[in-house]
């Protein structure tokens, strides 16, 4: 693809997207076709819904909300596995022009009272096995999934038999489909506003970086709880008029072939967490499969895994590099017009649409070999989307240079003569433990509501499996001893507390924390220790 086909493939979007109004839900129904709509499994029952039965769902639940309020650019949480009630919900919000709020079914309570008290929701749409996790005196209303719903809360299935809502709330540009939170490494965790725009940027990943043609069957394993599978699994390909596959079950790599051949997926997208469980799973053994594509996204991808799928499976993976509050902008990209040499250890190039670029202390741009941090040239990024964190202008400005500029990653790597940047860390204490970013302020705060416990330092340590383990270091509290219990006690209040990924797996007892002399925990020392 030559730069000037790039160039109006990016004005067309732009165009698209960039005017007064859209809908999200209106552009994900008006697609036709037999490779549309959503396939379901759960291991036992298979079902395929069709956009027309989806229509029909979510504009009765559209008008079951707008009934009791909910309308345009009203929040709404939801606290759902990958289910048919999770889409006909997203369809359900965005018809009325309000705003999804994804709430990963992994988190505990501590979790998910922040995110909905924080973003002030007006209902929260769940089912009973996660109805727990919620508050009970609380300012906002429960929809549950179920035979049986608790006291207090609102029958889904009743809501299923409300008078449809006519039409399509239209959303100016700047308008928001989505406000997904990320956690970071100081603080609590922060909102990220998804503009209706972002379709331009999402879209154009879907089609240049996944490679996503109108023949292929798509599968992307992340949980739309987080943004790779939000993004990419569920709004990009809908709004191009794909179908989607859900597999609401827990992660067996020993199974995923089965999955490839009953629905004869032909492109695959997981992390690299999941990649080396496959390799494990699968070994030597050649897998005969529909794959023609696979890419990779979430943390750095092992070369000795990219290796081992084309020779046995068949097909390279391409890793592909990216941010919540981006989406992907540095790729190795899976559309042919773009294909490059894939270097293993590389996770790519600029993607069209972004000038990334790498910066050293002062924020000046460094030239090739030089370990720097990643950044995002606004003023020349077409498709740059971020409008800043929900509510917090601070945390907003901390991402950018003083002058606004270059919106600043966290992430320090080196690229070659050729532009393929190559992974070296994060010049912040975020983990990348198996695909998801875990800022260790959320897993500290937990974790010190141990009784035993003084202070707390969380580190990741590098990890065949994982990408990095959770570590915590823990000083225990005058006069308290450790004993063989604290490590199950320490994980299981993480589990239930705040998320089954955030849990520690190794617990160390020390007598004190490295810190700076203005107070501040030096986890880098901790991480030099541990290696």
């Amino acid at each position: 693809m030559s730069q000037e086909d790039l160039g109006g493939y990016i004005s067309l979007l732009l165009k698209q997207y960039r005017q007064p109004y859209n809908n999200l839900a209106q552009i994900i129904l008006s697609h036709h076709g037999p490779g549309t709509g959503l396939d379901y499994t759960d291991g036992e029952t298979q079902l395929h819904l069709s956009l027309e039965a989806l229509e029909t769902s979510s504009a009765k639940l559209a008008g079951y909300l707008s009934e009791r309020g909910v309308g345009r650019q009203d929040k709404v949480g939801v606290l759902l596995p990958k289910t048919p009630e999770l889409l006909i919900s997203a369809l359900a919000i965005w018809r009325l022009g309000a705003i999804y709020v994804p709430l990963f079914t992994a988190f505990g309570y501590d979790a998910i009272s922040y995110r909905v008290a924080d973003c002030t929701a007006d209902y929260v749409i769940t089912d009973v096995a996660n109805c727990s996790k919620l508050e009970i005196d609380r300012d906002y209303r429960i929809l549950v999934v179920g035979d049986s719903n608790p006291a207090g809360t609102e029958s889904f299935a009743q809501a299923l038999e409300a008078p449809p809502y006519q039409g399509f709330q239209p959303l100016a540009p700047d308008e928001l489909i989505v406000l997904i939170y990320t956690s970071g490494t100081t603080g609590t965790a922060k909102g990220v506003p998804v503009p209706i725009w972002a379709l331009a940027a999402l879209q154009s990943y879907m089609t240049l970086g996944i490679g996503l043609t109108d023949t292929d069957k798509y599968w992307n394993l992340a949980d739309p709880g987080w943004a790779y599978g939000l993004y990419y699994g569920l709004i990009a390909p809908m709004s191009l008029g794909h179908g989607v596959l859900f597999v609401n079950q827990s992660f067996d790599p020993s199974k995923v072939e089965e999955i490839w051949r009953r629905y004869k997926i032909t492109n695959f997208a997981a992390a690299p967490t999941a990649y080396r469980a496959m390799r494990v799973a699968i070994g030597d053994r050649v897998v005969d499969s529909h794959l023609t594509t696979m890419s990779s996204a979430g943390e750095p991808l092992n070369p000795e895994v990219i290796s081992w799928a084309l020779a046995n499976l068949g097909v390279e993976i391409r890793d592909h590099y990216g941010q919540t509050e981006l989406g992907m902008m540095i790729n190795n990209h899976n559309d042919p017009r773009l294909r490059n040499n894939l270097i293993p250890g590389s996770m790519g190039v600029t993607a069209p649409g972004f000038r990334a670029v790498l910066l050293d202390d002062q924020a000046r741009e460094l030239g090739p070999g030089v370990d720097g941090e990643v950044a995002i040239d606004t003023w020349s990024s077409e498709l740059f989307w971020f409008p800043g964190y929900f509510n917090a202008s601070q945390k907003t400005a901390g991402r950018f240079t003083g002058d606004g500029r270059y919106y600043l990653t966290g992430d320090v790597a080196s690229k070659d003569e050729s532009g393929n940047f190559f992974f070296s860390g994060r010049s912040d204490d975020v983990i990348l433990s198996a695909g998801y970013r875990v800022g260790p302020f959320e897993v500290e705060s937990t974790i010190l509501s141990h009784p035993k416990v003084a202070e707390c330092a969380v580190i990741g340590v590098p990890d065949e499996l994982r990408g990095e383990a959770i570590w915590a270091y823990v000083v225990l509290r005058a006069g308290e001893t450790s004993d063989q219990d604290l490590t199950s006690e320490i994980q299981e209040i993480v589990r239930s507390r705040l998320s089954k990924t955030s849990y520690p797996r190794k617990v160390i007892v020390i007598d004190e924390l490295p810190k700076t002399p203005s107070g501040k925990i030096q986890r880098f020392l901790l991480r030099k220790g541990a290696s």
